[in-house]
């Protein structure tokens, strides 16, 4: 079991060192923390949202927005569109659960907003359509994803690639990514 440990901790530190390594990944986050940033400035909302273990990554993310990441400050308009089980349930119920997300941001994203989807594969339909939705509305689209090739071009305006095609260093790649982002945001909104 040590060993596993061991292996586990290893492949963790070899994708945060391709992170920290990866150009074009440093410049997609220093992008979407501007879009985001921009977005709040002249009173736009970020919405969050994917599904699995993508769902509580939305949620986490929306949290350090709404409350805090470093300093004691107003709260961000940041929005989990994972969280209300009525809404989520009469769609998928009704229409189709690839529809959960767009069908929200039909309702609520408007042109400045950011729309933010999170999906390790890159082809969760419900993420791709509520980009596609987004964009329509004049929101600014931003997936973060892996590095298997996926539908997304012409989808999503900004694309983060975590280089890894393994979901659960994906999964912490895109929260480390998450804060660096609402970190980033948060100390700019309030002191740049």
């Amino acid at each position: 079991m040590k060993d596993r440990i061991e292996r586990e901790i290893a492949e963790h530190s070899r994708m945060m060192e391709a992170l920290a390594g990866d150009g074009d990944l440093l410049e997609a986050v220093g992008a979407a923390a501007g879009a985001i940033l921009g977005s709040l400035r002249s009173g736009g909302r970020l919405y969050l949202l994917g599904c699995g273990g993508s769902a509580a990554d939305a949620q986490h993310i929306a949290a350090e927005f709404v409350n805090r990441m470093h300093m004691a400050r107003a709260a961000l308009p940041a929005v989990a569109l994972t969280t209300d089980s009525s809404v989520l349930t009469a769609i998928g119920n009704d229409d189709s659960f690839d529809h959960v997300f767009s069908r929200q941001v039909e309702a609520l994203a408007r042109r400045g907003d950011v729309v933010l989807g999170i999906s390790t594969s890159g082809r969760s339909e419900s993420v791709l359509l509520a980009l596609r939705a987004g964009r329509e509305r004049g929101a600014t689209a931003v997936l973060l994803t892996g590095d298997r090739p996926g539908p997304f071009t012409g989808i999503a305006d900004l694309v983060i690639r975590v280089p890894s095609g393994s979901t659960p260093r994906i999964q912490e790649a895109h929260i480390l990514i998450g804060h660096i982002i609402a970190t980033l945001v948060e100390r700019e909104y309030f002191h740049g």
